[in-house]
C-alpha cells in the first residue's frame, strides 16, 4: 500500500512542479538558488507551492493566470513546501513577520518582504479573488512590462 501511495504522491508532486514551472516560474530548489534569486534587486514573487489541494484548485491556477496583468514582477520564483524543504525554510526566512503558509504568495523588493498572501487568504477562495489579490499587490509594487 505505502508504494503505490508513493508512486502516486510523486505525480502528483511531479504534476504540481510542472504546472507552475509551464506557467514561467523558476524553481528553486536549494538554499544556495533561494538565497541567490531572491537577493536580486527588483521585485520577486515567491509562490510556495504544496500538493493540498487549494494549490492546485486555487493557488496554482492563480499564480498562472495574475500574471495577465500590466505591471508584473521582475522575477517569478516557487519554492515546494514539504519537498524541497531546506529551500522553503530559507525562502520563509526572507517572510519577516509571517507564520509558514503553504500554499502562499509573497512579493519581495530588493530582498524585502513587502506583502503576503496566505493559505488563509487563499483557502476557500476561487482563483479569480486571488489573481485580484496579486494584481493589486503587482499595481502597488510592481513597474510596468
Amino acid at each position: 500500500m505505502s508504494m503505490d501511495f508513493n508512486f502516486f504522491m510523486n505525480d502528483v508532486v511531479a504534476q504540481a512542479r510542472k504546472e507552475i514551472t509551464a506557467a514561467g516560474y523558476k524553481e528553486l530548489r536549494t538554499p544556495e538558488e533561494v538565497e541567490e534569486a531572491l537577493e536580486q534587486k527588483g521585485t520577486t514573487l515567491v509562490m510556495i507551492n504544496s500538493v493540498c489541494g487549494c494549490a492546485g484548485g486555487i493557488a496554482r491556477p492563480a499564480a498562472s493566470h495574475a500574471l495577465h496583468y500590466d505591471k508584473r514582477p521582475d522575477q517569478l520564483v516557487t519554492v515546494f513546501a514539504g519537498q524541497d524543504k531546506e529551500a522553503t525554510e530559507k525562502a520563509r526566512s526572507y517572510f519577516t513577520g509571517y507564520p509558514p503558509s503553504s500554499p502562499s504568495f509573497a512579493l519581495l523588493k530588493d530582498g524585502k518582504i513587502v506583502s503576503m498572501v496566505e493559505r488563509h487568504q487563499i483557502e476557500g477562495y476561487d482563483p479569480a479573488t486571488v489573481v485580484a489579490r496579486l494584481q493589486k499587490e503587482f499595481e502597488e509594487n510592481c513597474e510596468e512590462l
